[in-house]
């Protein structure tokens, strides 16, 4: 039994030691032990790899979460936070960003420059636009805008070539806008809802 514990400590320790130096695979992460809030984060910021801070009652963006330099998996969705900061960049690691339902109504500028960000998560927010850089998340897989305000979508969404899918469903979008983005996004599977008699 003894050896049994001892095994599962060293695997721990070893599967913390490669996040922090690493990035982890999606099935790694899902099952990554959590922060679940800031106090016992700050203690030791090196070994924040998964942050889940849902429903905290937050206000802002904590900027705290700025420090944790190995932070792959970031939750902070039914929050009131109506701002990313531009800094969010320093947070070179992240894969995964979830800011569901916090009334967010834009995405920073500098979203483009989180290179690693494979699945995104904002929806039933009221972002109004996606910035130009937005195309430049090169590993980019899954984005949930679902239920949004969004009547801007840049060009440089042609370079999302890693994107499988994208939720627009519940946006209103004429019909000449989603096949427009649909045309930049050929391999993707996009959901929409029917579109609307509008226009932007």
């Amino acid at each position: 039994m003894k050896k049994i514990l001892l095994l599962i400590l060293i695997l721990s320790f070893k599967l913390s030691s490669l996040a922090q130096e690493n990035l982890l695979d999606s099935a790694a992460l899902s099952i990554y032990d959590e922060f679940t809030d800031l106090d016992s984060a700050r203690r030791d910021p090196d070994k924040v790899v998964k942050l889940v801070l849902r429903k905290k009652k937050l206000k802002d963006f904590p900027s705290q979460i700025l420090k944790f330099k190995n932070l792959q998996y970031l939750d902070l969705s039914k929050n009131s936070i109506k701002e990313l900061p531009d800094s969010i960049v320093v947070l070179k690691k992240l894969q995964v960003l979830i800011v569901s339902k916090t009334g967010l109504e834009s995405l920073p500028n500098t979203i483009g420059g989180l290179k690693n960000l494979r699945y995104i998560n904002v929806n039933q927010n009221e972002i109004g636009r996606l910035p130009y850089t937005f195309g430049n998340l090169e590993k980019l897989e899954i984005a949930d805008l679902w239920s949004n305000n969004l009547e801007y979508f840049p060009e440089t969404l042609k370079n999302l070539s890693k994107l499988k899918s994208m939720d627009l469903r519940n946006i209103l979008i004429p019909q000449i806008h989603q096949d427009n983005i649909q045309s930049m996004l050929p391999n993707t599977v996009i959901f929409f809802s029917p579109a609307c008699k509008c226009s932007w």
